[in-house]
Parts: C-alpha cells; sequence; structure tokens
C-alpha cells in the first residue's frame, strides 16, 4: 500500500519526501544523543564536553525545523493536511521545539554553574600564585609547598625580632583558596535533572510522531 501511494505521488513531492526524511535523519538523531548524554558530563563535571553538547544541541535543534517545514509543505502537496493525525503531529513537533530551546537553556545554566564550582571565571588560588613566583626555574612545586609550611611553622614559633616572622606575615598574606560553592552545584545537579527529564519527554515525543507517520 505504501509503496503504490509512493508510486503515485509527482517528482516533486519525492523530492519533498526524501528532503523531509533527510532532515531527519541528520537532524533528529544527534540532537537526541546529544541531550541524552548531558546529564552524564555533568555528573562527571566535565565542562569543556558539556560546552560542545550544547552546542550541538542548539545548531541540530534549529536544524529540526526543516523537517517541520519539509513535513508541512509535503502534507499541503498531498492534500492531507487538514487530517487530524498531521495537525496532532505538527502540534507534538512544536512542544518538541519548545522543548530543546528550554533544554538548550538549562545546558548552560549548568554549564556556568560548574564554571563557577571549578574556579572557571578567572579566580586562581593566590598560594598557588606565591609558589610559582617563589620557585626558581626547575624547581619542583611539591618541595616549595613544602618549604613554605615549614616557614609557616618556624614563623609562628619565632618571636617578632626573628627572621621568620616576616615570612610567616609575608604567607599570611595569601590565604588558600575558599572550596567550590556547594551552591553551584546544586544548581547543576538540579539542571540534570531538568535535562533529563525533559529530554525523555522529546524522546518521547519523537516516537509518537514517529508512530503516525508510519501508521498513515
Amino acid at each position: 500500500m505504501a509503496s503504490s501511494v509512493h508510486a503515485d505521488m509527482s517528482f516533486s513531492q519525492n523530492l519533498v519526501l526524501w528532503l523531509h526524511v533527510a532532515f531527519v535523519a541528520f537532524t533528529i538523531g544527534p540532537v537526541t544523543l546529544a541531550i541524552m548524554s548531558t546529564p552524564r558530563y555533568i555528573r562527571q563535571l566535565d565542562t569543556k564536553i558539556l560546552r560542545y553538547l550544547n552546542r550541538i544541541t542548539f545548531v541540530f535543534g534549529l536544524s529540526t525545523l526543516g523537517v517541520l517545514v519539509a513535513g508541512a509543505a509535503l502534507a499541503s502537496m498531498t492534500s492531507v493536511a487538514s487530517k487530524p493525525w498531521v495537525i496532532v503531529a505538527e502540534t507534538l513537533f512544536l512542544v518538541a521545539l519548545l522543548l530543546l530551546a528550554l533544554i538548550t537553556r538549562d545546558q548552560r545554566k549548568a554549564l556556568k554553574a560548574l564554571e563557577d564550582a571549578a574556579g572557571g571565571s578567572g579566580r586562581s588560588s593566590p598560594r598557588a600564585s606565591t609558589a610559582d613566583v617563589l620557585a626558581p626555574a626547575g624547581t619542583d612545586l611539591v618541595e616549595v609547598d613544602s618549604t613554605l609550611a615549614q616557614d609557616d611553622v618556624t614563623g609562628s614559633q619565632a618571636g617578632p625580632n626573628g627572621g621568620s616572622g616576616s615570612t610567616a606575615a609575608a604567607t599570611a598574606d595569601f590565604p588558600p583558596a575558599s572550596p567550590a560553592p556547594p551552591a553551584a552545584l546544586h544548581v547543576a545537579s538540579v539542571e540534570r535533572g531538568r535535562i533529563a527529564m525533559m529530554g525523555g519527554l522529546v524522546a518521547l515525543i519523537w516516537l509518537v510522531i514517529l508512530v503516525l507517520m508510519v501508521w498513515h
């Protein structure tokens, strides 16, 4: 039955049909895979991969508009645009596009939260900077940290007239870097759950639309 319907279609209709199928194959798959992979890399605190997945979601999510445009054009050319199953499929697709926009936003929020938690906004440890300055060329940084720790102990034991007291005062001006803020990690965890939930809903919508297309 499907082959006979396909044979009755004109060249232009077949061209739009293959264009529709090409958009489905090259956009729906990558964007779904990127969304499903996002929660795992948020959990692993991998900002590099997460930034890459966010770009994939945005680019291929925007490209899925080609699926809707080609599908609507094909429905109009075959005089089925007013059929209930076509209207339902187009409505579900618009809902999926809205969810893709929300997922892209949540990916960026999770990425920003992880960068803040990891100090990716440009903050650096003052203690590490001091060690880099004091360490001569070829000196192991671990040895320098040990030397600084010994100077702190000596400086705390020496009196105000001792030479080590100045070293202790100098190192006291550079407190250790504060730990990663737990609030930022909490935001990333919340966004991970939202992305997983909306990603599953988008995948379910794709499946329903596919069933409607194959059934009719």
